[in-house]
């Protein structure tokens, strides 16, 4: 039994690490309270101490997946690029309008309203860039060096300001809306200990760091080497091509752990082949950011999202719906692929379930054109037998089943 005075004695201890002494002790509300007693550290330790804490999420670097870095360094990077791209866009854009106030005011309109436009257009596809942000983000810098080039050169056209400064804020509003979308998605990929909030307080910092830091540089850059057009042309494509790199690099980094048809055709391809569940962070370099929708034969050829109407033929949809009676997907056979349609309500764990059914069912029938009921049967109820330690072993590895990003593919409902 605890006494009175033992619940109001205070619990104090001291941990000593990297030359630093931390006193603990319990507060009255149980919350655990510390102070630095002795710090013997170099100046420049407490300096990158400092900047971890004030840039990093707390717990750094065991609070957070592998590869955020990598991912920290390169956007930074990134983010050093494109300011500086921008100042040089901004400074001639302001020499192509002769500096004059009512052009200038008028083109401030249209350019906003052409970045309006592209943000409208693009905010239809955010269920695309949950599926695939990494691609999206790409994309997203991309047309965002598109724009800013278009920007840089409207001096040499001056006659067609008004659509070129118009053109290049209509790639940016599609940028704009693109990069703010893929960012959650990023961002959850590397929490570890429900720190998204953290993450993305300390990601935004880094941000605003490094664009300060390219905005520096790009005014350096204007007064100097690109106070003309031809300094311009020069080192415009090199930011461009530095900054499209740093974003490619950071975006690999990305242990993303959510399943859509790629990664999951990945996982069950790694699982038939060498009968290892692969983590985000050994499939996130194998991830090809620029053909997302390929087919992986060795996961069964499996395609998602065409319509129910299209894939099976009123005369075999019974026959499957008896096969895949308790299920929330179906597969129909092609001659080059297997079209698998889920169920309106249907999970990550669904489409799994079926994937693996395709992918058993491809190597059981691999001397016919199209596996017969049997060999879908047979295939079902292997899948049956390994999927409850597959299911377990995939979720200790990170990856989130509980739902299914196919984008915008279609679904059934009975």
């Amino acid at each position: 039994m605890v006494t009175k005075k033992a619940e109001q004695q205070a619990v104090y201890w001291t941990e000593i690490s990297d030359s630093v002494s931390r006193r603990f002790h319990f507060e009255a509300d149980g919350q655990v309270s510390m102070k630095v007693v002795d710090d013997s550290r170099a100046v420049i330790h407490k300096m990158v101490d400092c900047f971890y804490n004030k840039f990093f999420p707390s717990g750094y670097p065991y609070s957070v997946s592998e590869g955020y870095l990598r991912y920290t360094q390169f956007r930074a990077l990134q983010h050093i690029t494109s300011a500086a791209l921008s100042v040089l866009s901004t400074q001639s854009l302001l020499f192509a309008a002769g500096l004059r106030p009512t052009p200038a005011q008028a083109t401030a309109i249209l350019r906003d309203g052409m970045q309006h436009v592209g943000k409208l257009i693009c905010s239809n596809l955010g269920a695309r860039m949950d599926s695939e942000p990494k691609s999206w983000r790409i994309l997203a810098d991309v047309l965002f060096d598109l724009g800013t080039g278009l920007e840089v050169l409207s001096p040499l056209c001056p006659h067609l300001f008004l659509e070129v400064a118009g053109l290049g804020n209509f790639a940016k509003g599609i940028a704009v809306v693109a990069a703010r979308a893929t960012r959650l998605p990023i961002y959850s990929s590397f929490a570890k200990e429900g720190n998204l909030s953290d993450l993305f307080a300390k990601g935004e910092a880094i941000s605003t760091l490094f664009n300060v830091v390219g905005l520096g540089a790009g005014i350096s850059l204007a007064s100097t080497i690109c106070s003309s057009m031809q300094g311009k042309l020069v080192v415009g494509p090199l930011l461009s091509i530095l900054h499209v790199y740093s974003v490619v690099e950071e975006i690999q980094a990305v242990p993303v752990n959510t399943l859509n048809s790629q990664r999951t055709a990945m996982i069950v391809a790694d699982f038939l082949k060498a009968g290892k569940i692969s983590s985000p962070a050994d499939l996130r370099y194998q991830e090809d950011l620029l053909f997302t929708g390929r087919l992986i034969e060795d996961a069964g050829n499996v395609k998602v999202g065409r319509a129910l109407r299209k894939v099976v033929k009123p005369s075999k949809l019974r026959e499957l719906k008896q096969i895949f009676l308790e299920e929330k997907f179906l597969l129909s056979h092609g001659n080059e692929w297997v079209d698998m349609v889920l169920e309106q309500d249907a999970t990550g764990e669904d489409a799994l379930r079926g994937w693996l059914v395709a992918a058993y069912a491809a190597d059981i029938g691999k001397s016919s054109h199209e596996p017969s009921a049997s060999a879908l049967q047979e295939a079902y109820d292997k899948m049956n037998d390994v999927f409850p330690p597959f299911l377990s072993e995939l979720q200790a590895k990170g990856w989130h089943t509980d739902r299914f990003l196919d984008g915008t593919g279609s679904r059934f409902s009975w």
